[in-house]
């Protein structure tokens, strides 16, 4: 029988970024406590303000800062994941950006796929929280990564994401697994159903999000 769950919205955040309902189908990744199904992938506090995702994973293409970290974990009213590099930025720089990333209250740090397992020992040594480590290839040892000290898998693995997620699960029926959930409830479930226990959902733009106020205001005031 289903629970009634009473809800309660205002005025003016009647119109906050919902993440999709299926991902509360996932198992979910408890985390000090914290129940994680949905991850919202952003860096831009506006929307990190108004969204309903369990927390966020703050990843972006440039040199990891600080000051990008500290801010993101202010304004977050959720857990943060915050990217500390392993692509561009290599070795001990990795190594004191997850430490600063942990002391600014982050959950978790997030390396790029092409982070050595060398570099990845080096975080687990000087770290408490989780290390998300992200895997973007078949081809991956995952073994590797596991004794290296990774705490959670990150699949991102466009069109073979579901693929890569069900061969890590059926050898490793335990592993926490994050994955990019695509465009659709369809391809979100069917990345449940692979074995993932968490989805990151891509929101909207504040661009794109704004277009669609603006072209109402044209059509009411026009």
């Amino acid at each position: 029988m289903t629970k009634f769950i009473p809800e309660i919205r205002g005025t003016l955040r009647r119109n906050m970024i919902e993440v999709p309902d299926c991902i509360r189908k996932a198992s979910g990744i408890k985390i000090f406590g914290k129940r994680i199904r949905s991850l919202a992938f952003t860096t831009d506090v506006a929307i990190i303000k108004n969204i309903n995702a369990d927390a966020i994973i703050a990843v972006y293409p440039f040199t990891p800062q600080p000051a990008i970290t500290k801010v993101i974990t202010m304004a977050a009213d959720v857990p943060v994941f915050c990217g500390v590099g392993g692509g561009v930025t290599t070795g001990k720089r990795v190594v004191n950006l997850a430490l600063d990333a942990e002391f600014e209250g982050a959950i978790g740090v997030v390396v790029n796929a092409p982070t050595s397992n060398e570099t990845v020992r080096a975080v687990r040594k000087i770290i408490d929280i989780p290390i998300v480590v992200t895997v973007v290839s078949e081809k991956t040892n995952i073994q590797s990564r596991l004794e290296s000290g990774a705490s959670i898998l990150n699949v991102s693995g466009a069109s073979k994401t579901i693929d890569i997620v069900k061969r890590i699960r059926d050898k490793y029926p335990e592993v926490p697994i994050i994955a990019t959930g695509g465009p659709t409830d369809d391809t979100i479930l069917k990345t449940i159903e692979a074995g993932a226990n968490a989805i990151t959902y891509t929101p909207p733009t504040s661009a794109e999000l704004f277009k669609k106020s603006m072209d109402r205001y044209r059509k009411e005031l026009g």
